[in-house]
């Protein structure tokens, strides 16, 4: 534990020597960090998209700078995005699953958390948060409420149940409900249902309201967390009506021969393209694209919750796996970083990074200090194009609550294991480099590094009373 510690705190003490040297206070640019929810590393055309249109995403690409082995903090929701609020990778942060409406206080932030949000503020940022929080609600959750968490300003849903309904009957607008005219038939609790008398969709209220941030906000730096919805399903609705792909129309699918679930997941896609075009072209107009880091990217792997094809897509792109696996299917997700001026335009990088580097990255830009317990790396010397400077991770990691604790370790960027529940369990081992789809255990023919990866899972995480792995729970039982 000492040395995990240490550890963490030469890499802020590094990443404060780095901001130092790569970019001075006065270049301090404005952050939007825009994330799809549910979006594949596969869904957008610039990585290999062959049937969905998402043609200002590609121009985004093309203008900046692509990360091609990037991960999400975990394989769902609200843990991937408690790494990447906090800069602790999923072994450490706050929120480590979907707790939902059994335990709402173990899916939110509290009191002396330190989030990104935070961090910006202090060094004179204004902050927003747009769209999905999922870390926070009223009640007994809230200590993790977004003004709580370092934003000046929050618009959208509290709680992911609630934003399964893309049409739903009201939002929040910091602490207060603003009511909307949709007409909600409710199922369940927390909010969800589906409208069965659309009028207002959501994601195109966060779009208006992200512009009109930019523009009232444009003589200081800011920053904004736009979380967008899309292409999530509404669950309840698929439960009910067989297809969660909500959407105002079908866009240019409308004349398919599709089923309307698949009509609706493409068109729920191509409406967010149309969303970053509308920000882009706003940062243009406005002086501001020079000025603006845009990131772009997805809280985790696809979803097969509308009843849409997965075959008519293939959103993992060459990878293995959806949202809720640890292959690469479920957790590596595309990043687009875009600062006309800044980024050369057209690059491509095979950098390692991850959500809980977002601290750290954020932190350097901002010329701020990195909270000291971290386990982030800034990637601003690979934004910058000066690789020489970049520090790598050792390992990453990841584990899975659902369906029985699971864990998971990339090490040196290459090598992928893979634990099933129990703590001495074998590690499933994959070369990343030459098997991408991570078909063939290897772990035979390279002992020494499966037992590394195992060794280090071991350790990797902190426990937590909220999320203990099932077999250490089930121990404890025993023992009473």
């Amino acid at each position: 534990m000492l040395r995990h510690a240490f550890s963490r705190i030469l890499l802020a003490v590094s990443a404060l020597v780095c901001a130092a040297a790569e970019l001075p206070a006065a270049d301090r640019p404005n952050i939007i960090w825009i994330m799809a929810d549910d979006l594949g590393y596969g869904d957008l055309g610039c990585f290999g998209q062959k049937v969905i249109q998402t043609p200002n995403l590609d121009r985004m690409a093309m203008e900046g700078m692509k990360f091609s082995h990037f991960y999400a903090g975990a394989t769902v929701c609200a843990p991937s995005r408690s790494v990447l609020m906090t800069g602790l990778h999923h072994g450490h942060t706050r929120v480590r699953g979907n707790a939902g409406k059994t335990n709402p206080a173990a899916q939110a932030l509290k009191e002396g958390d330190v989030t990104v949000a935070k961090v910006l503020k202090d060094a004179g940022y204004k902050t927003a948060l747009i769209g999905k929080w999922g870390l926070g609600d009223v009640g007994e959750a809230e200590t993790g409420l977004p003004r709580k968490q370092g934003f000046d300003y929050f618009y959208g849903y509290l709680n992911q149940t609630h934003a399964h309904n893309h049409f739903p009957d009201y939002l929040w607008r910091n602490e207060t409900k603003e009511p909307l005219s949709n007409i909600v038939s409710p199922l369940g609790e927390n909010g969800g249902g589906y409208a069965t008398d659309p009028v207002h969709f959501s994601d195109d209220l966060f779009a208006d309201e992200a512009l009109k941030f930019v523009e009232e906000n444009k003589a200081s730096p800011f920053f904004i967390y736009w979380s967008l919805v899309v292409p999530h399903a509404n669950n309840e609705r698929t439960r009910e009506l067989k297809d969660g792909a909500e959407v105002p129309d079908y866009g240019p699918y409308a004349d398919k021969d599709w089923p309307n679930p698949d009509k609706g997941q493409a068109a729920m896609i191509t409406r967010l393209d149309s969303y970053v075009g509308r920000m882009l072209k706003l940062l243009k107009a406005q002086g501001l694209a020079e000025k603006t880091l845009v990131i772009f990217t997805s809280d985790n792997g696809p979803h097969n919750e509308s009843n849409h094809d997965l075959t008519r897509f293939a959103p993992s792109g060459p990878y293995t796996g959806i949202k809720r696996s640890l292959t690469d299917g479920g957790i590596r997700v595309p990043l687009i970083a875009w600062w006309p001026g800044k980024i050369k335009a057209g690059l491509e990088t095979r950098h390692v990074a991850s959500f809980a580097d977002w601290m750290a990255t954020a932190a350097e830009l901002a010329d701020a200090k990195v909270p000291e317990k971290t386990d982030s790396i800034s990637f601003v010397p690979t934004l910058m194009s000066n690789g020489a400077k970049q520090e790598q991770h050792e390992f990453l990691y990841w584990e899975f609550h659902e369906g029985g604790f699971k864990q998971a370790a990339l090490y040196q960027g290459r090598w992928k294991g893979i634990r099933a529940e129990g703590s001495d369990a074998l590690v499933a081992l994959y070369d990343q480099q030459n098997d991408v789809e991570e078909k063939t255990n290897v772990a035979a023919e390279n002992p020494d590094i499966a037992a590394k990866i195992g060794e280090y899972l071991k350790t990797a995480r902190t426990d937590s009373a909220d999320w203990e792995p099932r077999w250490k729970a089930e121990g404890k039982k025993k023992k009473k």
